[in-house]
């Protein structure tokens, strides 16, 4: 059995890996962006709060 005409470019194969790679790379994103969207909200400072630091003002 011979593959067919679009599959014996070399150039087909290079999109395939590539898309192939892009699919992976979207379900791994994903992945950790629903890990991260399942942890409870941390301690996050305000950004109206004042720093904690004493350091005189010169």
């Amino acid at each position: 059995m011979s593959l067919p005409v679009w599959l014996q470019n070399d150039g087909a194969w290079i999109a395939i890996g590539i898309s192939v790679l892009f699919v992976l790379a979207g379900v791994v994103m994903h992945s950790v962006f629903l890990n991260i969207l399942k942890q409870p909200p941390g301690d996050l400072p305000s950004p109206l709060a004042p720093p904690n630091e004493s350091r005189p003002h010169e």
